[in-house]
């Protein structure tokens, strides 16, 4: 099941290098990041999350700003293995060529990227075939960004752990020749087919030991990549984009009418839904300051008069309550179990 369209929870890295590329060729970042709702400064913190209709609008705004027909490939080309967090140093501690290329496949979901991709072998080449993750269409202009992008990254992060004498062997796409297509062979140099039935790359196989090679750092990034990958697995439907918006504003809970415009859905149209889904606005409420209360006991030492002002209570007699309501316990109670 692909992550939805709405959903806020990847990291920011790729409209980073989109807004870093074209402030290079003097575009204010803040027009590449119009109709984001997000600041340039969020690119950098490690907190900000972001959503594929975020990108969606991010990649409109730089294909309407750009002069450069090779704005995605170049941008694509910024993205270093280090920019992934734990992806990345998972696969610069990989043991083996082959170990790094099935992780990739595997947890290429952690980070929000512009296209899946699958990996297929034969005895001296491998094969990665790509398909964009929400733009299918081929002779969209946003479907061939994504590809572009796609696969200068993974050039990029592919010559980071291997080397920068890699490259690809061929270079396969679904679209008709572009602009760009010169910037193709300036990049890839090597022989790239258009109008194919998919798109992906080819290079030759190297299965042998890597010079990184880290085990306990690799075993302590794939445990997080896999909670990770949970979470975003775990992730769909509209319960699950309201439990964002709730966890961004704690404290200055909307409406579900405001929820409802802000998710372009009719209030009523967004209540049967999440009926279908097994909830309402008021447990999803209650659920996220049942789960913030508790983050709040066991990793701060805030008071509970400062808890209940964070929630949205008016007074800490109220929180208390509602806290022993869910838990059966009051905070002191659960502070004091948990050996704070």
């Amino acid at each position: 099941m692909l992550p939805g369209f709405a959903q806020r929870i990847f990291p920011p890295h790729s409209i980073a290098a989109i807004a870093a590329e074209l402030r290079e060729q003097g575009i204010d970042p803040s027009e590449v990041l119009e109709g984001t709702g997000l600041a340039i400064g969020q690119l950098e913190s490690h907190t900000t999350r972001i959503s594929y209709r975020q990108l969606d609008t991010v990649i409109r705004n730089a294909l309407r700003l750009a002069g450069d027909p090779a704005i995605a490939l170049r941008s694509g080309a910024r993205m270093h293995v280090t920019a992934y967090g734990m992806y990345g140093y998972a696969l610069l501690s990989s043991a083996t060529h082959a170990e790094a290329r099935d992780f990739a496949a595997r947890y290429i979901r952690v980070v929000g990227p512009f296209c899946d991709f699958d990996l297929s072998y034969d005895r001296e080449t491998v094969v990665a075939t790509f398909q964009p993750m929400h733009w299918p269409n081929p002779t969209e202009s946003v479907h061939r960004f994504a590809v572009e992008f796609a696969l200068a990254a993974h050039l990029t992060t592919i010559r980071d752990r291997s080397g920068q004498g890699f490259g690809f062997s061929r270079v396969l796409l679904d679209y008709t020749p572009p602009p760009s297509a010169a910037a193709y062979r300036d990049l890839f140099g090597c022989p790239v087919l258009f109008n194919q039935h998919h798109c992906g790359y080819e290079y030759i196989r190297n299965d042998g030991p890597r010079a990184l090679a880290n085990p306990r750092t690799h075993a302590m990034a794939r445990e997080m990549c896999e909670e990770i990958l949970g979470e975003v697995n775990r992730a769909g439907g509209v319960a699950a984009d309201i439990r964002r918006i709730l966890i961004e504003q704690p404290g200055r809970y909307p409406s579900i009418e405001a929820i409802a415009e802000q998710l372009d859905i009719y209030p009523r149209a967004l209540r049967r839904r999440l009926e279908a889904e097994g909830t309402s606005y008021r447990s999803l409420l209650s659920e996220v300051r049942m789960r913030l209360a508790i983050e709040y006991l066991r990793k701060t030492r805030m008071t509970n008069e400062e808890i209940a002002s964070r929630l949205g209570y008016s007074d800490a007699a109220n929180f208390r309550h509602a806290f022993s309501r869910w838990t059966g316990r009051n905070p002191s109670e659960f502070r004091g179990e948990e050996g704070l």
